[in-house]
């Protein structure tokens, strides 16, 4: 018993690590309509390390916001991802992004801009409301006013009214044929990563995972209706399933073993002869007939007429079923009591007379095999 303990423990334990691992790498956000993150992308504190690639962290601020920090630049929040087109968008948690674009640096990341457009900065003093020019508006003061535009019009108009600041490279969601006078640069930037290449495994309806822990190799796993990948499943199932199934069937085996050698010492018998017939009783004797002496009685094979050497006894005595049609009976000589084979031979077995008269069978007949038309 305290082997079966230990394994069952064992087994639940086992079973509980894959559940929660798979649980893990499973996709996440931070909350209800934030982007899902799942590989190359790990939520930290939500996923397993092991479930994303390196240099791909995210995090939950205060806000429940997803944020994505760049090792030279600080953290931006994420508004988006495309996992096919292996593209992200970021703005700014301080709704101020012209300002982070200034210090923008993506080195030491796995990130680039799609698309770059030069833009120059300008410190402005003049009254601009004469112009059609947008305004950088958390950047600009009481006493001047910032500017960035990437037109050659306006920088030209710009730099003959203004200090320049800045000429930065800016990794917009798209590039102007005709760029606007001046921009305020509020909308998100677009920046995409080259390694992993998962994009085409995604577009399968695949997913991307690491080969191992110890390697940087990925491979490309169908997916379940769960979400679970199929060499997680096929890992899981390896792992977890055929020890349980060893147990099962060993289990099993040995409460059948139990069954068996309860049913062969408590095995409930019916006497016809009784009163209390329907409610079977322990019969415990000893001086029943011994097999060779059963197995001469005579037998029949009911065919569908069902005709029997007495044409009264249409139901078992033993058991109380009906004879039906194929079954194997058996016939005790002297009264010519017929019974289901199985169940006369059992009752000899244990008592050596006929069960519905009581008398004792002669063991000098010979066995008669019929087989009823």
């Amino acid at each position: 018993m305290d082997t079966t303990k230990a394994l069952l423990f064992f087994l639940f334990n086992f079973l509980f690590v894959e559940y929660s691992f798979a649980q893990l790498c499973s996709d996440s956000s931070c909350r209800k309509g934030e982007p899902m993150i799942r590989f190359p992308f790990q939520l930290q504190n939500l996923q397993h390390k092991s479930c994303g690639y390196p240099g791909f962290n995210l995090s939950c601020d205060a806000s429940n916001q997803t944020v994505l920090e760049l090792p030279n630049s600080g953290q931006f929040t994420v508004q988006g991802i495309d996992y096919q087109m292996q593209h992200i968008w970021l703005n700014d948690p301080d709704s101020c992004l012209p300002k982070r674009l200034l210090t923008l640096n993506l080195s030491g990341s796995p990130f680039s801009g799609y698309f770059y457009q030069n833009f120059a900065f300008f410190n402005c003093a003049f009254d601009y409301t004469k112009y059609k020019l947008n305004p950088i508006g958390c950047l600009s003061g009481q006493s001047y006013t910032v500017f960035a535009s990437s037109s050659v019009r306006a920088i030209s108009f710009l730099e003959s009214r203004c200090n320049l600041i800045s000429s930065v490279a800016v990794p917009v969601q798209w590039t102007f044929a005709e760029p606007v006078a001046t921009s305020d640069l509020s909308e998100d930037i677009l920046l995409s990563w080259g390694t992993p290449q998962c994009g085409r495994c995604e577009s399968r309806g695949a997913r991307c995972g690491l080969k191992s822990n110890s390697s940087t190799d990925t491979v490309c796993s169908h997916v379940s209706r769960r979400g679970l990948p199929r060499g997680a499943r096929y890992a899981i199932i390896a792992g977890a399933g055929v020890p349980a199934l060893l147990f099962l069937v060993g289990f099993l085996c040995c409460l059948c073993s139990k069954v068996k050698r309860f049913t062969r010492r408590h095995l409930p018998i019916v006497d016809p002869a009784s009163s209390a017939a329907v409610a079977p009783q322990i019969l415990i004797t000893t001086g029943g007939l011994d097999s060779s002496i059963i197995q001469s009685y005579p037998k029949t094979i009911l065919g569908e007429s069902r005709r029997l050497p007495n044409p009264n006894d249409s139901i078992c005595s033993i058991c109380l079923s009906e004879y039906k049609p194929k079954e194997t009976l058996r016939s005790i000589p002297e009264c010519q009591h017929s019974f289901h084979a199985e169940c006369v031979d059992q009752w000899l077995r244990l008592k050596a007379s006929c069960p519905v008269c009581r008398n004792s069978p002669d063991s000098k007949c010979t066995s008669i095999d019929i087989q009823d038309s």
